[in-house]
């Protein structure tokens, strides 16, 4: 054999060893599978308080606190990988990661794609009000008038809200968080409509100027760990994970920490 065909034949048997390793670290693994490796990769996003990063930038929220007990409870090491939103579904379809847990809405566009576990948490869209502002109104119907300014963010669901609740009302939208809660600190909204907990996190700032005056959301969803399609074995054990977690009301008290209180703040 001459000198370059040996050389050719071990290059490809070094790429072909490459590429199933390549196939190995991305393939979707099964319930067995996860256990037997000893650590549970998990896909988290950015978006406090269930995901954010502290002053050590070190991932923490409500979410990163389930991860970790729920691979404690595995017996398995925390893998924590990051990506944006839109990367979630499809990092856990490439296999990249085991399971999806970011406080993830169930809709049924989503579980064409990914098995949803029991629901573990209530999440939605919320209002804070400007208590002088509206200090003489009687019911929501008083805030769908032109002379009332409701605000959100511009392109959110939040927006899509109260353009369906409070079409007769004048709606300023904006482009940032940081630009809305500047106008309603300026009293130029009566009401100012966002994603929980932020509207009861303003609340909370600023207990003598705001106040959330609906005891519901004005839109709510369930919120659930997401796997791939196809492993019966993990979501078993998914659901009655979340049915244990919430009877001995760890859920509960984890997530009225994150995202009822502003005590992580202080921490």
């Amino acid at each position: 054999m001459s000198k370059f065909l040996k050389l050719g034949l071990l290059l490809s048997l070094l790429l072909a060893a490459m590429t199933v390793q390549a196939a190995a670290n991305s393939v979707n693994r099964d319930f067995q599978h996860i256990i037997s490796s000893g650590e549970l990769r998990v896909g988290v996003s950015l978006f406090p308080p269930w995901v954010m990063r502290d002053k050590e930038q070190q991932l923490v929220g409500s979410e990163i606190d389930m991860a970790g007990r729920l691979a404690k409870d595995m017996g398995l090491k925390l893998a924590l990988k990051e990506y944006s939103w839109k990367q979630l579904i499809p990092a856990l379809e490439k296999g990249e990661i085991d399971i999806i847990v970011s406080g993830m809405g169930i809709k049924p566009d989503r579980a064409l794609r990914v098995n949803f576990s029991r629901p573990y948490g209530d999440s939605g869209i919320g209002l804070v009000t400007n208590i002088k502002l509206t200090k003489d109104f009687k019911n929501l119907q008083d805030l769908k008038q032109p002379t009332v300014n409701i605000g959100a963010i511009e392109e959110t669901v939040s927006a899509s809200v109260a353009q369906r609740l409070f079409g007769n009302s004048t709606l300023l939208f904006f482009a940032t968080q940081k630009e809305a809660e500047a106008a309603l600190l300026a009293g130029e909204l009566h009401g100012f409509i966002a994603a929980n907990p932020l509207p009861k996190f303003i609340a909370l700032q600023h207990p003598a100027m705001f106040d959330v005056p609906l005891t519901k959301p004005l839109l709510s969803f369930k919120e659930g760990l997401a796997i791939n399609k196809g492993d019966a074995d993990l979501l078993s054990f998914l659901d009655a994970w979340v049915v244990s977690r919430s009877a001995d009301g760890w859920i509960a008290s984890t997530r009225r920490y994150w995202l009822e209180t502003l005590e992580w703040k202080q921490d």
